[in-house]
């Protein structure tokens, strides 16, 4: 459906007199970010690689205690079973946080709401630096996984900001620092527990958290709320319904749960399967396995850039197969020679983060202002896809084996390639199942078409008016275009029929420009 978006010029910049100059009232916000309907901000390298960083720093909060686990109970006098509930209440907040907080993506604006979490998760890591008192400890680490929900808030940003055709280029990059934090948390946890107090882990981690949120201030725009007419209550409402209408959300959250329990499982039982016959390694051994996740992390680039050349749902059936395949080669062998956990580890860190970034990608299209809720349910399904993976594989292994351990996993990526497959690339919206619209496997803009697609249509017959997406973006249903010639912008994105056409506001060639115009006079 194509949309037809109008700005008046003098509303626009009697708008941007009334956006806010600083942060909570107190802090400027450096005029460069100040939002300005006239000048949408600018998505670069260098604000996807702060996006990257701090995402880094943040999901690191959930994992530093697992390697220290022998350390805090020896330094809070507490026994092993007692000390054993940090990781479950760090990553009980979590959830709670998934749930309340990162929805408010879509209903506040982003940059007082990420500088607010990061400096709440930098001011929390300081108590857990400095207290010599277990009850206060476990209650900081819940509130630690509360707020350490950045990741959730600037992955829907980044698909805000970033031009539609490297969408999934940023997003990828996003992903990347996510994945980053959890490989280097629990590696630098370790080695720096190795040699001095635990709570340096800590020290550090302020630092770097502090430097994140100065980094943020100084390069994050100030993009205004996207859903001004929601209420909170609407919004957790409007997520629930979102989860049982929407089928491609449906598809991916189920695919998002299966991968992400197939990933975590994996690496729960690797150290089963390394420190026992007939390779009998050491834990120093086994934590450099987790280092060949940065294979993937390098990678993460050129991901994305495939991703948006081509359209998700391939890319996301092609890496399931990976993850078939990859399996199939552990149920197989992986007990016989330490050569096939070292494929399957390059093989499940890469196509996890393709297959994740495809995904989100694919899902990122149904709806602008829906971007955090989507996130945030997709986000829910991986937490509950790692909780599965670590209990029922840990399970399996323990009293079956690799080999039927093997067999489990191998049937979870079978069922998600099943429930790809029970719905094309190109279905309409709110189509459960087929193939309606084909299999081409090339994105809408980068297909051939006929010079009679490149022209454009003035004629108020051609267009049909999408209900607006952005609360802050006022659609005018009956307007014409003709009618529109004296807006500072107007914008028609015909997106049926598999073709994209611009008029005057987009960045339309000279020719249908002036053919435009002449069509005005």
């Amino acid at each position: 459906m194509p949309e037809v978006k109008l700005h008046d010029s003098d509303s626009s910049a009697h708008a941007s007199d009334l956006q806010p100059t600083h942060d909570f009232g107190i802090f400027p916000i450096p005029k460069r970010l100040r939002h300005d309907p006239t000048r949408p901000p600018h998505f670069g390298m260098l604000l996807n690689v702060v996006f990257a960083f701090t995402s880094t720093f943040i999901i690191a909060n959930l994992y530093y205690t697992q390697p220290l686990l022998i350390q805090l109970a020896q330094s809070f006098g507490v026994s092993y079973d007692e000390i054993s509930r940090v990781p479950t209440l760090v990553q009980g907040g979590f959830g709670a946080g998934l749930l309340l907080i990162a929805p408010l993506g879509d209903l506040a604006p982003r940059r007082p709401l990420m500088l607010l979490l990061v400096s709440a998760s930098t001011l929390i890591t300081v108590g857990l630096a400095v207290t010599k008192s277990f009850v206060v400890f476990e209650i900081l680490n819940f509130f630690i996984g509360v707020v350490s929900l950045a990741p959730q808030v600037l992955i829907p940003l980044a698909a805000d900001l970033s031009p539609p055709h490297r969408r999934a280029t940023a997003i990828s990059i996003v992903l990347s620092g996510l994945l980053l934090g959890i490989l280097i948390s629990r590696v630098m946890a370790g080695i720096v527990a190795q040699f001095v107090t635990w709570r340096v882990v800590y020290y550090v981690s302020v630092g770097m958290q502090a430097i994140a949120l100065a980094s943020l201030w100084a390069t994050l725009p100030d993009y205004p709320s996207l859903n001004k007419d929601l209420t909170y209550a609407k919004i957790l409402w409007s997520m629930l319904r979102l989860s049982v209408t929407e089928p491609t959300l449906i598809q991916v959250a189920i695919v998002q749960m299966g991968g992400a329990a197939v990933y975590t499982e994996f690496f729960v039982t690797l150290t089963f399967l390394l420190g026992d016959n007939p390779y009998n390694y050491d834990t120093l051994i086994i934590g450099l396995f987790g280092l060949i996740g940065l294979v993937g992390v390098c990678g993460s680039p050129l991901y994305g850039r495939l991703i948006d050349r081509v359209t998700p749902w391939h890319v996301s059936v092609a890496t399931t197969a990976g993850f078939i395949l990859t399996y199939a080669l552990y149920w197989g062998a992986a007990g016989l020679n330490i050569s096939v956990p070292v494929i399957v580890t390059f093989g499940l860190d890469v196509f996890r983060q393709s297959q994740q970034t495809s995904l989100a990608a694919r899902v990122f299209e149904l709806e602008d202002g829906l971007r955090s809720r989507l996130n945030a349910v997709c986000m829910i399904a991986i937490f509950l896809g790692q909780v599965m993976g670590s209990a029922v594989g840990s399970k399996i292994f323990l009293e079956h084996g690799w080999r039927a351990n093997g067999a489990l996993m191998t049937a979870f990526c079978i069922l998600q390639l099943v429930v790809l497959l029970a719905r094309g690339p190109h279905v309409s919206r709110y189509t459960w199942f087929g193939y309606v619209g084909g299999l081409e496997w090339r994105r809408v803009e980068n297909r051939p078409r006929a010079a009679d697609d490149e022209s454009v249509s003035t004629s108020a017959d051609d267009v049909t008016r999408a209900p607006s997406l952005d609360a802050d973006q006022k659609y005018e249903k009956d307007a014409r275009l003709e009618g529109a010639a004296s807006m500072s912008d107007v914008k028609a994105v015909f997106t049926d029929a598999g073709t994209v056409t611009r008029v005057p506001g987009s960045d339309n060639s000279d020719s249908e420009k002036r053919r435009m115009d002449s069509k005005h006079d």
